[in-house]
């Protein structure tokens, strides 16, 4: 009953990068050294991304928490297997370790299948509702909380190491299908040790199986027998006849009968569909195991993205940097955009008034400005990174030059945003104008609409 899919080293790492996520919205991490570690650990976005999670996690003590985790989860799943087997025990010892050796088959099969059918139906239910309205109640969400518990105890990692498990597997739509292996495993075992404790009390022991009522008609119970009977005796087992059935007292061949038919019963709504939903369920999860993945459109990881990008200009020491000609970063997709324009003035003289008179009030009461310092940097991005604007408007002064820290947050605004337009201010000359727009075909970001003129078309 060990799940392959949630074996996967990559699955490890996602977790991990999750509870980061989770671990970050109280507040940002010192991450410093963890950012140029994993700059030079790979040039892949996501897995520069996953490796600054993994250096954080390893700090704050994410990853040894996660292996007591797994190294208690086969334990914890066999002690809520013997629990379970245990009370299958219970019951089989219920239905035939009577005093009396009677076996009322009904109440029998009731009994054996009644809850079985319920928790069943609630995990069928769960494949379209919710996570919290059925999955919670599950034999898997009880083994993933044990886990958690013994190994992380109560003030551990492990709350956040479960919450970014599970948002894994639910934004993969396989939540139900993980908790349904762990949940149809434990079923199966439990009714083939019902099955061997009732067949080999059967077989060395007299029972007496028959069915009574007070109110029923005992048509019912010979229609009932009958339907019931019908899937088990595709499979071979004997089905009652009306004669049986009504029968006060069946002789041996009768009472083999009965009892065939409810061990067929068992076997047929029972150990069966567990089986086959068990196995089921692992190849749903070994086949859609490649998605279980972050969310790498969220603004939180596109704020990292954006950072790492920052870093890499840092490592050119050319001496005509204005030479260099950079890849022009990805836009938002349409899909993501929401119709708004992002007002942004950008290291503007002190002396110059803001918002400008000529901005409309409605785009005035929201523009921002910022001196292009880190911080403000910083929390610009994050405005920007929430808001996802169709047009950015970045205000600069016609008069100054254009440098690495210009391109840097021109790139950075571009990744959150579907238009990045400029807006010279206090253009001496017509000449100013042009040095900007010289500036930004040299360093790969003529896409970049600039002009001395304020231009807020859509």
């Amino acid at each position: 009953m060990t799940n392959t899919a949630l074996r996967e080293p990559a699955f490890p790492d996602a977790v991990i990068t999750e509870a980061i996520r989770w671990t970050e919205q109280s507040g940002p991490l010192d991450d410093a050294q963890a950012l140029r570690l994993a700059a030079s650990h790979t040039a892949d976005a996501h897995g520069r991304i996953t490796q600054r999670a993994l250096l954080l996690g390893e700090r704050i003590g994410l990853q040894p928490e996660l292996a007591r985790a797994r190294q208690w989860a086969p334990w914890v799943l066999l002690g809520l297997a013997a629990l379970i087997v245990v009370a299958g025990l219970g019951l089989a010892g219920n239905v035939v370790g009577g005093g009396e050796r009677h076996i009322n088959v009904i109440v029998a099969l009731a009994s054996l299948l009644g809850l079985h059918a319920l928790t069943l139906l609630l995990w069928l239910l769960g494949l379209w509702l919710p996570l919290g309205s059925v999955n919670t109640a599950s034999l898997g969400w009880i083994w993933l909380s044990l886990t958690a518990r013994v190994a992380g105890g109560k003030r551990g990692q492990a709350p956040v190491l479960v919450r970014a498990a599970t948002g894994l597997l639910s934004r993969a739509k396989l939540l139900p299908w993980a908790f349904g292996l762990v949940s149809h495993g434990i079923w199966s075992l439990s009714f083939a040790v019902v099955l061997a404790a009732m067949l080999f009390a059967l077989a060395f022991r007299s029972y007496t199986l028959s069915w009574e009522t007070t109110i029923l008609d005992p048509e019912f119970f010979v229609r009932a027998v009958q339907a019931l009977g019908w899937a088990p005796a595709k499979l071979g087992f004997p089905v009652p006849d009306a004669a049986t059935v009504m029968a006060a007292a069946p002789g041996s061949a009768g009472q083999r009968t009965w009892a065939l038919w409810l061990t067929g019963c068992i076997v047929v709504y029972g150990l069966l569909p567990r089986l086959v939903l068990a196995l089921l369920s692992a190849a749903v999860l070994r086949s859609r195991r490649k998605a279980l993945q972050p969310e790498w459109h969220e603004p939180y990881y596109r704020k990292l993205a954006a950072r790492f990008t920052a870093l890499a200009p840092a490592t050119i020491v050319d001496a005509d940097p204005g030479r260099l000609r950079g890849a022009m970063p990805a836009s938002l997709p349409d899909s993501q955009l929401h119709d708004a324009l992002f007002v942004i003035g950008f290291e503007l003289p002190p002396d110059t008034p803001w918002p400008p008179a000529a901005l409309p009030a409605e785009l005035a009461t929201h523009a921002q400005r910022i001196d292009g310092s880190a911080p403000a940097r910083r929390a610009l991005l994050d405005q920007l990174a929430q808001a996802r604007p169709r047009t950015a408007l970045v205000v600069c002064h016609a008069a100054s030059s254009p440098d690495r820290g210009t391109e840097r947050f021109l790139r950075e605004v571009l990744m959150h945003c579907g238009e990045c337009r400029l807006w010279l201010t206090g253009a001496p000359d017509a000449g100013a104008t042009q040095r900007w727009l010289d500036w930004l075909r040299d360093t790969g970001l003529e896409r970049i609409t600039a002009s001395d003129r304020l231009d807020i078309a859509p």
